[in-house]
């Protein structure tokens, strides 16, 4: 066994112990590839693979599900042993959860038809078009108070679709720095980026009446994840 494994797992054995009378955590999520969605009965993904290796190192027993967005988001507020992923970190949110992270970083883009040519230089820009969110999101709240026309749903997936047929203007995107969120899709090439309206960071966020140690050790476990690179690798997977 290599010795940084045998590190990580004498680690884990020293802190169960304080965390044995603890109750196991409960992770909620929601259906997004790449970030989290299920293979067969087991949610995967890239940014569940780092919340389980949170877990893994803190010593904590967890259960993990996906839900619908808004389902998910009112459990973890109101469930004490409760933690939702991935969640922007903004000022509205940030007395109401425990932050464990950051997972990622996210840009928030307002995609559209290629074929519309639309163009966009600032938020401002889009008033008086429709755009497609989700349901209790942070996009959703963003936009809302900055005075534009939403349509939310309920899940993400349905965005595009509705897009594609013309019952949105555009569609709020959430999506890790970098990446390419519609690769492989049978619709890439006919939805375009027009604008960056924002940036946040990612956590896993839990209910604030989590006990201290377990949010202490998740924390600490996500800190070191960062200084040893297995979060900019699990990016990369």
């Amino acid at each position: 066994m290599k010795q940084a494994s045998m590190a990580r797992l004498l680690a884990a054995a020293l802190l169960m112990p304080a965390l044995a009378a603890a109750a196991d955590v409960r992770i909620v999520g929601e259906h997004l590839p790449p970030s989290s969605m299920m293979d067969g009965n087991v949610v995967v993904g890239r940014e569940t693979r780092k919340v389980r290796e949170i877990m893994a190192r803190a010593g904590i027993r967890y259960t993990i599900e996906l839900l619908p967005w808004k389902r998910a988001y009112a459990q973890a507020l109101s469930a004490a042993d409760t933690c939702i992923f991935s969640t922007s970190r903004t000022q509205e949110r940030e007395a109401q959860f425990r932050w464990i992270g950051p997972l990622n970083e996210a840009q928030w883009v307002l995609y559209g038809l290629a074929e519309r040519h639309l163009a966009l230089r600032t938020l401002a820009d889009a008033r008086g078009l429709v755009i497609g969110t989700v349901l209790g999101d942070a996009r959703d709240d963003y936009l809302r108070q900055h005075g534009m026309e939403v349509a939310p749903v309920t899940q993400e997936w349905l965005n595009p679709q509705k897009l594609l047929l013309g019952r949105i203007d555009l569609w709020a995107v959430g999506m890790a720095v970098g990446s390419k969120p519609f690769a492989g899709k049978a619709w890439e090439h006919k939805v375009v980026p027009l604008l960056e309206f924002n940036r946040v960071q990612t956590y896993l966020a839990c209910n604030r009446q989590m006990p201290e140690a377990q949010a202490a050790a998740m924390q600490r476990a996500a800190a070191a994840m960062r200084r040893d690179g297995s979060m900019a690798r699990e990016q990369l997977r």
